[in-house]
This record gives C-alpha cells, sequence and structure tokens, in this order.
C-alpha cells in the first residue's frame, strides 16, 4: 500500500447530486481513497441551488468544508492546501480559472486537475470559452486526470502542455450498487439521467421510439430539467430527480437499463459514464450506443449490448431471455468489481503521485 496522503479536493459538489454527474464520482472515488487510508478535505463553493438539494452533508469518508468565494477559500483554507501532499481541482468549479491557479501558487505537494468533462472542456478552450479552465493555467498542474482516456491524453499533452495527462475515469462504490434479491420488475428498459440537448435524440431513438413500437412494455426515464414540451409516449413513466441512494433499486427493478453518451464523449471516445458502472454493479444489463473504447470497458454481446437502432432495441426487449439478460449482467458486474471501483481508482491515482514525486526527485538529483 503506498504511504497515506493527506488531500485537499476543491470540486463542484459532494453534498448534492441534483442535476450533477460529479457528486456520485466524487464520492466513490474518496471513499476509496479513504479504504486506503488517505485523509481528504473537500471544499465545495456554496450554491443555494445544492443548498436545497443535498443528500449528503457530512460524508462519513472525508471531511467537508462550504466557502462563499475565493476571498474565503484563501482565508480559511490556504494551511490546508499549502500542507497537503495532493490539491486536486475539479472541472466545473466556479471561478475555476483563478481557484487553479492559487492552488497553483499556494500549494507544496502535488496539484493535479480532474477532468469529469473532458470532451466538453476541450470544446469549450478551442472556442475560447475559459468558464472554469483556460490553456494558461493547464501546464501549471503537476497531473491532468481525465475521466476520457484514449487519444485526447495525447492532444492535452501536445496542444494545451499537460505536463502529465492520465485517464481517472469513474468509479463506483460497490457497497452502494450491487444486486438485490427479489425486487420485482417493474420496467423493460429505464434511463437515469439529467435533460440534455445533444443527448435527447439518442434517447427518442433508442428509448420512446421503442416504447411506441412496443406499447405493452414499460419504460421509465428519471432525472430533472426535460422541457414540458417533450412528447412522452404513455407508456413512459416520468421522475424528475432520484437522489442517489434510490439508484440501486431503480436500476434492480429494470429488466434493462439503457446508456446514452453526450455527443462531445461520442467524438472523443473512451468516456464512460459514472451510470454505466453503477447500472453494471447492480447486474442489471445495459444497451448503449456505440462509442469508441465501450469495447475496451465491457465486451460488447457478452457484458453489454450496443446499438444506434431502435429497431434493435425493440428485438432486444421482445426476444433475449431472462437467462441470458441475467448472465450479460452477471458478466458486466464481475467486470465491474474487477476494475471499475472507487478502491481501484484510488490506487490508479496513488500510481501517478508517485510518478510525480519520482520526477521531481530526479530533477533536484541533476
Amino acid at each position: 500500500m503506498a504511504c497515506k496522503l493527506d488531500v485537499v479536493v476543491l470540486g463542484l459538489s459532494i453534498t448534492s447530486s441534483w442535476g450533477n454527474g460529479h457528486a456520485t464520482t466524487y464520492r466513490a472515488l474518496l471513499k476509496g481513497m479513504a479504504a486506503r487510508g488517505h485523509r481528504i478535505l473537500f471544499l465545495e463553493r456554496n450554491r443555494p441551488w445544492y443548498a436545497d438539494t443535498r443528500d449528503m452533508d457530512r460524508p462519513g469518508f472525508c471531511k467537508v468544508a462550504l466557502y462563499n468565494g475565493l476571498n474565503e477559500l484563501a482565508e480559511k483554507h490556504a494551511d490546508a492546501v499549502r500542507r497537503a501532499d495532493l490539491v486536486i481541482v475539479g472541472s466545473y468549479v466556479p471561478d475555476g480559472v483563478d481557484v487553479g491557479a492559487w492552488v497553483q501558487a499556494t500549494a507544496e505537494g502535488v496539484t493535479a486537475f480532474y477532468d469529469i468533462d473532458t470532451p466538453v472542456t476541450m470544446t469549450r478552450l478551442e472556442r475560447g470559452d475559459t468558464e472554469y479552465l483556460s490553456a494558461w493555467v493547464i501546464p501549471g498542474f503537476d497531473l491532468y486526470l481525465s475521466f476520457t482516456g484514449g487519444p485526447i491524453l495525447d492532444r492535452l499533452e501536445r496542444e494545451f502542455g499537460a505536463q502529465r495527462a492520465r485517464v481517472l475515469y469513474c468509479s463506483v462504490d460497490p457497497d452502494a450498487y450491487f444486486p438485490e434479491l427479489g425486487p420485482p420488475v417493474r420496467w423493460d428498459l429505464g434511463y437515469l439521467g439529467t435533460y440534455s440537448i445533444d443527448r435527447q435524440p439518442t434517447l427518442n431513438r433508442l428509448l420512446l421510439a421503442p416504447a411506441r413500437q412496443l406499447p405493452h412494455a414499460s419504460f421509465i426515464v428519471a432525472g430533472p430539467q426535460y422541457p414540458e414540451d417533450i412528447d412522452w409516449p404513455v407508456n413512459v413513466q416520468r421522475v424528475d430527480h432520484l437522489p442517489p441512494a434510490e439508484h440501486r433499486s431503480f436500476y434492480n427493478a429494470q429488466r434493462f437499463t439503457l446508456n446514452v453518451t453526450r455527443a462531445d464523449m461520442v467524438t472523443a471516445g473512451w468516456s464512460p459514464s459514472v451510470r454505466l458502472f453503477e447500472a453494471a454493479a447492480c447486474g442489471t444489463p445495459i444497451i448503449s450506443d456505440p462509442w469508441h473504447g465501450l469495447e475496451t470497458l465491457f465486451t460488447p454481446g457478452e457484458e453489454i449490448l450496443i446499438t444506434a437502432d431502435s429497431e434493435q432495441v425493440a428485438r432486444w426487449l421482445r426476444d433475449i431471455t431472462p437467462a441470458r439478460a441475467s448472465a450479460i449482467g452477471r458478466a458486466a458486474r464481475r467486470r465491474v468489481l474487477a476494475s471499475h471501483t472507487g478502491v481501484r481508482r484510488a490506487m490508479e491515482l496513488e500510481t501517478y503521485v508517485a510518478e510525480v514525486r519520482a520526477a521531481s526527485v530526479s530533477a533536484r538529483a541533476l
């Protein structure tokens, strides 16, 4: 086991999962890090929309402190940032460019940017959008941790000067996501995700269209911010917000669950969402839209079903036997437990930190 680290994370949110996938990503990773013996402080900007929807005020695996702006952050938490062995700044942190620059100027340990939105970030950088990251601040981080793998890592180093771009996929907490014995199947196909204009055409094609083809089957879409003018088929149930505490029972109540990927992530490839790992950990067979790199995470036809065709989805829902569906779900769960837990990600992060430290020692020896 690696030496125990004092870690400070400045992220979008860990206390509220409303409208974002960051909270569950941080929860799985930091719980895994705590299980490895690391001590963690999570610093979160106090936002009113999260204040009203907090579903984990006091995580048992890390300390949490809220702050109201950069001045308060510097006044109250500069010592913790300075003394930390590792400081991570996440994507979509408010005033992220200023926060990142302050961390680089203050921290004496390893600094990292954790991009849970890498393809979106790249698109923003290319058009000059610096809402939470700018090109000039990237080289100042010792690590660029990316939830997207594949060729984009080389681009980050070559085009944007990242010192070390390393993949750190999302992960799952297996204590929270697992198969439940006995709950009745309520839906033939379900989907969990916040509304996104670029995901909606795929959701229309892979869930709403099959729902219209199979009027006696049952479907569900859970997630906030969907426009009121969407024409939902009568056999599609809607749930506005599903807190993480209810995700496991949600997945366990589906014959199949649908994974839909944002357009930027499809273009980049190698961008698994946290929902993909959570559903697989529950043993629920997954139907996913196709993108490069997915086959490196799950074996098509054995651990996951992949299609862009609504007719194929309808055929699977009609024809796949319970025994085969169960076998696909069990195989995906085995893969997740072996490769995609929070503890596994913590071990990967330890390796990256050790790499930075070794390079620093070598540089001082020259």
